[in-house]
């Protein structure tokens, strides 16, 4: 068990029944699953960009990514349908708990001039979506080595009903959200 499970089960779920008043513990909400997508629009034109952008991934979350797949044609960017044209990692468990504690203790406090992630990227599932713009900020990856700065999605599949419920479980995981 990682310790962001244990605090997880030993500080935020007594916190949160007490919060929002669960009367069951299997109300409250937890993390089910986090979902990185890295998208390669130049892989159009070269698909070894492909390949170095799912080594990173790969790097980063210590998974084997999935390499997605164009669903549409479009002609002004050259883009045939069932084209490769992105990666995406699935984390559950153990390497979600690692990867999420990661994320907040070493990957953002790189970032500069770091104010906190973002408030606004809540659906109405309470689940949460944030960009970076550089894989670069993962100590995994060697600087050098690095032919192109790439951006990458990270979203948050919770358990929560609502974004205020997704709100306070993210943030009582650390996430360190803008004041």
């Amino acid at each position: 068990m990682s310790m962001l499970e244990k605090h997880y089960k030993e500080n935020v779920v007594p916190e949160l029944m007490k919060e929002f008043k669960y009367s069951s513990i299997m109300e409250v909400p937890k993390l089910e699953k986090i979902v990185i997508n890295m998208g390669v629009g130049d892989a159009v034109q070269d698909s070894k960009k492909l390949d170095d952008a799912v080594a990173e991934l790969a790097l980063i979350t210590g998974q084997k990514p999935l390499i997605t797949k164009a669903k549409k044609s479009i002609a002004v960017f050259k883009l045939r349908e069932g084209m490769p044209i992105g990666c995406k990692v699935t984390l559950r468990g153990k390497k979600m708990y690692d990867f999420m504690s990661k994320l907040t203790n070493s990957a953002l406090p790189r970032v500069r001039d770091f104010k906190g992630v973002s408030k606004t990227g809540f659906d109405k599932q309470g689940n949460y979506t944030m960009g970076i713009k550089e894989q670069i900020i993962f100590v995994e990856i060697d600087y050098d080595k690095v032919k192109k700065i790439r951006g990458m999605d990270i979203t948050f599949v919770t358990t929560a009903k609502s974004k205020e419920d997704s709100f306070s479980l993210l943030k009582k995981m650390g996430m360190p959200f803008t004041k």
